[in-house]
């Protein structure tokens, strides 16, 4: 039996769109209006989509909740199985106390409070962004520059600003992979679009986060610092973005920006120390750690980001999806006509090859280094499913909409009714994506959300899908500091409880601004730039090991012995926590 896709089921386009697009719009008013738990708010929207399918769009029924179990399973792996293990990899560090080493590595640079925004707010903002995501990033910086002396407000307020370019390749590039996932395009062709338009935006922050500081003159006294921690991060995100693995371009290019800021202050200082005038007293103790302290509590992160960068390569891909298991959906494979073709639906299970599997080596790998006992290692994996139980759950019930919105009909009709914008839709693409961000707090929902959309709108109006795709996510990075999720991490973290109102009013114009300067650049690189936008690629499915999987196998083995020698490096030192302890205990 098969099924044709029904697009404008009522004969009426604006009616339709209208009609389609109430699952959206609950789902808006119930975190927005309501404060409706994610999870929650998310199975009522996909209830509420698979209604709107079977008797609006006429989808047969088990076609409907087979396509939400699709969504669903997808929800779950690839894009669940990263989020778990990024978290659960950041959760070893704090439970062996080699997080607090990283922050002392980094707090400890300098006085100087305008570069210790950019080392915090900003690169190791990012960092935590490229890793973990999910609020640890403004909770940790926020902290910390409120523990270092730091006005609340402005210590809160800036990293929400930080928090912005990170975010399109936040957890571990998890938006970009979920909107791969739901518009079919190839994930790294998206990634190559979102690196040519976010990567402006990292050159841009820096001197924007001291600006808001101390002023035209205090940015400039400072500029070879916003300089070089801009343009290393910018470089490091494009470079990651167009030739690595979407996975790699938060973690790498935040690494890049300490690292280059850290050589740069070796050698030049600005000639006064600036601080705020009305800053509080410091209340975070930042303690000196030898450079083996430092090596081993950094090591996880090396390893991670070592084998993350091997798993994007295709040689090593081709060797690794030899034992992927692909499902095929009896009842729904071949069986939605959609644009006059059956749509073919597999599922494929490359649990080796996957961007989790890589972590999860990272992490076990990670636990050898820092002598992490077997019922530790599987505690703390157990806390972190336990924490992240309702966030898995709001990704697959967000997915599951997802799926059933796009196969149904009901996306392709928002899609059609978005046409009437005409040439000014690609200005209008960044806004679409920062808003899912305002109303949902994540990039990665608001791709899910949209990106379907904005794949269709494109192509009704002869744009590259592949431009507005990518726009959604680099609009969606503006809104991270004005959705109310990330209000409240930001409120908590520096004791602004109850005053979650100033600190929107704090960063509500700049998340405006900066969403201007992501729709002027998607316009200009529609229309001016077009050469910008890479050629739309469909995503390939799984494939057997290639003629040149020999190089995979060789990529993989040299990996093993850098490891094998930085593990054994980073084995040998005791951290300064161990030798405290020791003391002690003596």
């Amino acid at each position: 039996m098969t099924w044709t896709q029904a697009i404008n089921p009522l004969g009426n386009l604006g009616l339709s769109a209208l009609v389609d697009a109430l699952p959206i719009i609950f789902l808006f008013c119930a975190l927005a209006i309501w404060r409706m738990k994610g999870h929650i708010a998310g199975l009522i929207t996909l209830a509420l989509a698979l209604v709107l399918a079977i008797g609006v769009h006429g989808m047969p029924g088990n076609m409907a909740f087979l396509t939400a179990l699709y969504g669903v399973m997808t929800g779950l792996f690839p894009i669940g199985w990263i989020v778990v293990t990024a978290v659960f990899l950041y959760n070893l560090t704090v439970k062996t106390g080699q997080f607090e080493i990283i922050k002392d590595s980094i707090a400890s640079i300098t006085e100087d409070r305008r570069l210790q925004a950019l080392l915090i707010a900003f690169s190791f903002g990012a960092f935590l962004e490229g890793a973990a995501g999910f609020g640890a990033p403004v909770a940790i910086t926020a902290a910390m520059l409120a523990g270092l002396g730091f006005n609340p407000l402005y210590a809160a307020g800036i990293c929400l600003i930080a928090n912005t370019a990170p975010v399109a390749f936040g957890g571990l590039g998890i938006p970009i992979i979920t909107a791969g996932a739901v518009t079919g395009i190839d994930a790294m062709t998206i990634s190559q679009m979102v690196g040519r338009q976010v990567s402006f935006l990292s050159v841009f922050v820096p001197f924007w986060l001291v600006f808001i500081m101390a002023g035209w003159k205090g940015a400039v006294e400072v500029l070879p610092a916003i300089l070089v921690s801009g343009i290393s991060c910018a470089l490091a995100q494009w470079f990651s973005s167009n030739y690595m693995t979407p996975m790699l371009p938060g973690i790498l290019s935040s690494l890049v920006s300490i690292i280059a800021l850290v050589f740069l202050l070796r050698v030049w200082k600005p000639k006064k120390i600036w601080r705020f005038a009305d800053e509080s007293q410091a209340t975070l103790k930042v303690r000196r750690h030898s450079a083996g302290a430092v090596l081993k509590a950094w090591s996880p992160f090396i390893v991670l980001t070592v084998l993350i960068s091997d798993w994007g390569l295709k040689p090593v891909k081709a060797v690794l999806d030899t034992v992927s298991i692909k499902i095929v959906f009896s009842g729904l494979d071949q069986a939605i006509i959609a644009g006059g073709k059956p749509m073919s639906v597999v599922y494929n299970f490359n649990w080796l090859s996957a961007g989790g599997t890589a972590i999860l080596i990272a992490a076990i790998i990670s636990a050898i280094i820092m002598r992490i006992s077997p019922g530790q290692f599987l505690e703390v994996f157990g806390k972190t499913l336990k924490d992240l139980r309702f966030a898995l759950l709001t990704i697959v019930s967000v997915l599951g909409f997802a799926f059933v919105a796009n196969w149904s009909g009901m996306t392709p009709t928002l899609g059609k009714a978005f046409t009437v914008t005409g040439t000014f839709f690609p200005f209008m693409a960044p806004i679409l994506g920062w808003l899912g961000v305002v109303i949902t707090g994540s990039d990665t929902s608001s791709n899910a959300l949209f990106c379907k959309m904005q794949q269709i709108t494109a192509e009704q109006i002869g744009v590259n899908p592949v431009l507005t795709v990518a726009a959604n996510s680099s609009g969606g990075v503006a809104g991270k500091m004005i959705s109310p999720q990330t209000i409240a991490v930001g409120a908590a973290s520096t004791g602004l409880v109850g005053k979650e109102g100033d600190l929107f009013r704090f960063t509500l114009g700049h998340s405006i601004f900066f969403t201007l300067i992501i729709s002027v650049i998607t316009s200009l690189q529609a229309y001016v730039f077009p050469w910008m936008v890479p050629a739309l690629t469909k995503a390939t499915p799984v494939a057997a090991a290639s003629a040149d999987s020999g190089g995979g196998t060789t990529i993989l083995l040299l990996t093993a012995a850098f490891i094998l020698v930085l593990g054994l490096i980073a084995s040998r030192q005791r951290s300064s926590l161990d030798a405290l302890n020791g003391r002690r205990s003596a």
